[in-house]
């Protein structure tokens, strides 16, 4: 691992050459109201500027509305936004993000969009500790926000949106089989579920779900669907970087997509989302399968877009349990990772906008679920609202059922993603190929599956 971070560090160095024109300087997103006093400082003192290095582009995160909120509180701090990819892309401002960091570029606030991204660059010594800041204003991460941030016993990050996974429902579909909205249900009922949900009309064939994976490494959370919805170990490695693959809650997934697929037939085929380049939204959207396994960005799109018109009635049913005595609302989750920079020069100031924008910020964007726990109902209603309310049909949507499911879902402990994480993925999602394509029993692809894991990690060892 060290001789691949110091790969990462010689890569950034050879390339700072590079760096002229990355990145875009926005500049400061508004002015603050002139002549009163912040909550930093004295308003006859210069404000401090700080930079914000972000992926988020205007269109996704609203910037000139956002901005100008924090400064009305914070007079005394400006904030200068760089907009590291105006398509959003997260791949190119991740590489813009390392140029800048490796030329010594002045960067105050850092965000990253996956935990991946966020536990690299923390490894690389980019995001300054938060434990004093949050220690000094006296609260406990877990009880103020529903993702839990901590990598090695410490936080370098607070989380910015929220986005759980959950199921979308045909609601037409479930009427006419008389079958409830789920709202709290285990993978025992989704299963019985996507049964009785399942039919062929005239030679077509509806499938009671679809699953959009695995893909190329990709996509992984279709084999991960026992483990995800744990308090804890929901990777396929564990926190020490330790096989996870004796997990029985691992043979539990294979078993359940084996079953449903060959058995029951509830899934659409994996060898025809392959051959055909199946998606989900099609799926969903055309009627092809009447539940869909899904992270919420899709609540901007459930009430149908151009793109995808909604003809029939939606509602949303909560992370399916492994058991009734199980805990609820654990789920997978994206979520922004917002850090303050290691060698920022204004850390103080730095921390104020993150735990503003990770708090009433996420409701002055207003573009997303936050991952702040104190979020009121009414607020959260008003957000789903102006997202709903950017669709074609929201009238559609059962808003209600929404509402519950992103007020009670939350996200497992972080288990830190190591350097080879994608290998890994590979190795997985080629034994699972064979075994649903029939080429090997369930038995022989877990075998198969933890002895390639096994080699990967022992040729990754310090």
């Amino acid at each position: 691992m060290k001789k691949r971070l110091s790969s990462i560090l010689l890569t950034m160095a050879v390339t700072v050459g590079l760096l002229s024109g990355c990145g875009t300087d926005n500049g400061s997103a508004g002015a603050s109201p002139s002549g009163s006093q912040g909550a930093s400082g004295a308003a006859n003192k210069e404000p401090v500027r700080i930079k914000l290095h972000t992926f988020g582009n205007e269109q996704g995160y609203a910037w000139s509305k956002t901005i100008p909120a924090f400064e009305a509180k914070y007079p005394d701090i400006k904030v200068d936004v760089v907009v590291l990819s105006e398509k959003g892309d997260t791949q190119e401002s991740m590489q813009k993000l390392d140029l800048a960091a490796a030329a010594g570029d002045e960067m105050d606030v850092i965000m990253f969009s996956d935990p991946a991204g966020y536990a690299q660059r923390v490894g690389l010594g980019m995001a300054e500790p938060l434990d004093a800041f949050i220690s000094k204003e006296g609260f406990k991460v877990t009880d103020d926000y529903k993702v839990d941030t901590q990598l090695n016993g410490k936080y370098y990050a607070l989380p910015g949106k929220f986005n759980p996974w959950y199921v979308l429902l045909n609601k037409d579909h479930l009427d006419a089989a008389g079958l409830q909205v789920p709202k709290d249900w285990t993978w025992d009922d989704f299963m019985d579920y996507a049964k009785k949900l399942t039919k062929d009309e005239g030679g077509t064939k509806r499938y009671g779900t679809y699953f959009h994976g695995p893909q190329n490494g990709g996509w992984m959370e279709f084999l991960k669907l026992a483990l995800a919805n744990q308090a804890e170990n929901t990777e396929f490695l564990k926190a020490d970087g330790t096989s996870n693959l004796d997990s029985p809650l691992f043979k539990k997934t294979v078993e359940m997509r084996v079953k449903m697929e060959k058995d029951d037939k509830s899934s659409t085929p994996y060898a025809d989302m392959l051959s055909q380049k199946l998606a989900y939204r099609p799926q969903f959207f055309n009627q092809s399968a009447s539940m869909i396994l899904i992270g919420s960005w899709m609540n901007t799109e459930i009430g149908g877009t151009a793109q995808t018109p909604l003809k029939f009635n939606v509602t949303v049913a909560p992370y399916p349990k492994n058991s009734a005595s199980d805990q609820g609302g654990y789920t997978p989750v994206t979520t922004d990772y917002v850090s303050v920079a290691a060698k920022s020069k204004h850390k103080e100031e730095a921390y104020k906008f993150v735990r503003w924008y990770t708090t009433e910020g996420q409701l002055a964007q207003g573009k997303n679920i936050p991952s702040w726990s104190k979020v009121k109902d009414e607020d959260l209603t008003k957000i789903v609202d102006t997202i709903l309310s950017g669709t074609k049909n929201p009238e559609k949507v059962d808003k209600a059922s929404l509402i519950n499911v992103l007020k009670n879902s939350r996200a497992s402990k972080i288990v830190a993603p190591v350097t080879y994480q994608a290998e890994v993925y590979k190795a997985i999602n080629q034994q699972y190929e064979l075994l649903i394509l029939g080429k090997q029993s369930v038995d022989e692809m877990i075998a198969n599956s933890k002895k390639d894991v096994q080699k990967i990690i022992d040729s990754n060892k310090k």
